[in-house]
């Protein structure tokens, strides 16, 4: 939006917010009202804690609608581009839903989750997915469903990263993101795991501090979190990365063509069904959380690792909704 000589103002939440201010501190930046949804220790309560979170959902929705309001005004905001914010949306200037799940998997309940989900999107003008509209596509089935109703638009994967010509400087890579008390239970898991590991490692743990701060441990490097310049680079220069199998990362790790072993978050349906996808295809091997062991990182050879595609966003026709009418 920036190369296109748009005024960009930010608004989010938490972590998010706290990364996308050290990303752009030049830009202007909107606390909107937090979801707090918690998430289950146990992957097969996922969905009941989910339905217990409904009504702190519902009651931050209402009350994004009510801050977007002020915000439009306050800001003269000529449009909105909404990354699966349910209420960030008006009825008197072009919003845009941005989002790969037109299909909301939730077991025998996703027909339910996604006529609730597709209810929602109709509402805005434009439905913006990130990936290929062809079968060289990273979401499958969630991201090509058919929605009637709304103009959607396939605008490629998005990465903030470009590949790099690296010298290999750590064997493996270890990524770890997503809300508590998940993360934590992974990087417990990992760390006991790779005690016995060999090659160089690098941990970032996904914590996002006011600084990046290194530890250099025997054979492993870790840090509380990157920022996308630190990241990009330390990405490019890793030969494996273990990592969730949450879309943001898959695009990111595509964009790198890099080789990958990916263990979804438990009772995650999205990202269980994204990882036996690529596993299926010849992509990228995974596991469950529980099931992992070292061993299992040598049948990373035998799968090709994510692609880049050639894909190019004609960002100019796409921001054109915002030009006015």
């Amino acid at each position: 939006m920036l190369a296109n000589c748009f005024e960009p103002v930010i608004a989010s939440d938490g972590i998010a917010l706290k990364l996308l201010q050290k990303e752009f501190p030049e830009l202007e930046t909107i606390e909107l009202p937090s979801y707090n949804i918690t998430y289950s220790k146990k992957g097969q309560f996922f969905k009941l804690k989910m339905l217990q979170n409904s009504p702190k959902l519902i009651k931050a929705v209402n009350a994004e609608k009510r801050v977007t309001n002020t915000i439009i005004k306050d800001y003269n905001i000529d449009g909105i581009i909404s990354d699966n914010r349910l209420g960030v949306h008006s009825k008197h200037i072009p919003c845009v839903f941005m989002t790969h799940q037109l299909k909301v998997l939730s077991g025998n309940t996703t027909w339910l989750s996604t006529e609730m989900h597709q209810k929602i999107i109709k509402r805005f003008d434009e439905c913006w997915v990130p990936d290929n509209i062809g079968e060289d596509n990273l979401s499958g089935e969630l991201g090509h469903a058919t929605v009637a109703g709304i103009p959607v638009k396939y605008i490629g994967p998005l990465s903030r990263f470009s590949k790099l010509d690296s010298e290999s400087k750590y064997d493996l890579m270890v990524l770890l993101s997503g809300p508590e008390p998940q993360r934590t239970l992974l990087q417990n898991l990992l760390l006991k795991k790779l005690n016995s590991f060999k090659g160089k490692l690098l941990l970032v743990k996904g914590i996002v501090d006011d600084e990046s701060k290194a530890t250099v441990k025997d054979n492993m490097t870790s840090y509380n979190f990157m920022t996308s310049t630190d990241l990009e680079k330390a990405i490019n220069e890793s030969n494996v990365v273990i990592s969730r199998s949450g879309y943001t990362t898959v695009m990111d790790l595509a964009k790198l063509d890099k080789k990958a072993f990916f263990i979804p978050t438990p009772g995650q349906f999205e990202q269980e069904y994204i990882a036996k996808r690529l596993t299926k295809l010849g992509y990228v091997p995974s596991c469950n959380q529980n099931e992992f062991k070292i061993e299992m990182l040598k049948s990373i050879e035998e799968f090709s690792g994510l692609k880049s595609t050639d894909y190019i966003t004609n960002y100019k026709k796409l921001f054109s909704l915002f030009k006015g009418k």
